[in-house]
């Protein structure tokens, strides 16, 4: 069995985000297993996959953006806000310019107010938005801020209404929903025909791992791809201590400011207060043990003001 860590997985066309987790827990025998991010079935590409107590740090992975390459068709408006929906109806396209296309896109740029797909996952009264959907009944879907850092077109073809664009945004940013958006801007309708997350925090797409080649593979090639705890944790400040210091520290102790030695966060955090984290997450830090030359990572810390020490949040080393 493999004690923990995180492998960037790609999604495969078909495969539910739930499939790759089946899997992966097969094949590292570990039980506690959860991916950072799901993908609709139709949707390829980026998925890390944590396990054993690397799974402690996915809600951290709040902080990450994610970078999708989408397609959508104009003229198209289902049910499920996608080419593989019940079709609604069939509109006219030809009036639309490439230079509205570009300003339509454009203009999700930044906060942004948006309605969920009423097939998704998103809780309403205990029940997931989908299974209302299902059964024919209406549920209010009130709308969620997300927030997009950049989006931009990346294709237009006229004659076909069929238009490609790159969006890198927030959690929770549905791009069906986007899609729908820029079809009613368009005053045409548009439905996604096409979604591959390209990167997801520090993972990409060239370092994803291909998961069928992971249904017989052996403990050894498995071990090749794993990714320790602290590698996606960008986004925090560090703070190394000393033998006594992190013996103190995975025993629960508080750390005073004088027993370690800080590097702040990035000045990503600081030049991006806009971004929609916890307040708590812009004080915390990584803490490593400086053992025989190396960082040992031990867990995250976060600054409390109030006593003006740093507080164990999370801790990986016992």
């Amino acid at each position: 069995m493999i004690k923990d860590g995180i492998i960037n997985i790609y999604k495969p066309q078909d495969w539910t985000s739930h499939d790759v987790v089946s899997l992966l827990r097969r094949v590292t025998g570990q039980r506690r297993t959860g991916h950072t991010g799901t993908l609709d079935p139709m949707a390829t590409g980026v998925l890390p996959v944590c396990f054993g107590p690397a799974t402690r740090i996915m809600d951290y992975l709040d902080l990450d953006f994610k970078t999708y390459e989408c397609t959508m068709q104009l003229g198209l408006v289902t049910d499920t806000l996608d080419i593989w929906g019940e079709t609604l109806e069939n509109k006219d396209f030809s009036h639309v310019t490439e230079e509205a296309v570009r300003e339509a896109v454009a203009s999700f740029n930044g906060h942004i107010s948006q309605v969920p797909p009423k097939y998704s996952a998103i809780k309403v009264a205990g029940r997931k938005l989908y299974d209302y959907a299902r059964a024919g009944e209406e549920v209010e879907i009130r709308p969620r801020e997300v927030y997009i850092k950049d989006i931009d077109l990346t294709g237009y073809i006229p004659d076909e209404g069929v238009l490609s664009f790159r969006c890198i945004c927030s959690k929770g940013t549905y791009i069906r929903s986007i899609c729908r958006d820029i079809g009613d801007m368009l005053g045409c309708g548009g439905a996604m025909s096409s979604l591959e997350r390209t990167a997801s925090g520090r993972f990409t797409l060239e370092t994803a791992a291909d998961i069928e080649s992971l249904r017989n593979a052996d403990i050894e090639e498995i071990e090749k791809l794993i990714y320790p705890v602290d590698y996606p944790l960008i986004h925090f400040g560090e703070a190394t201590v000393n033998a006594a210091g992190a013996k103190w520290f995975v025993n629960g102790g508080w750390l005073e400011p004088r027993r370690v030695r800080v590097t702040e966060a990035p000045e990503f955090e600081k030049k991006n207060s806009e971004f929609p984290i916890k307040e708590l997450y812009r004080k915390m830090y990584n803490i490593y043990e400086l053992k025989d030359g190396r960082n040992v990572f031990l867990g995250t810390a976060y600054y409390d003001k109030e006593e003006k020490m740093y507080r164990p949040d999370k801790i990986f080393q016992r």
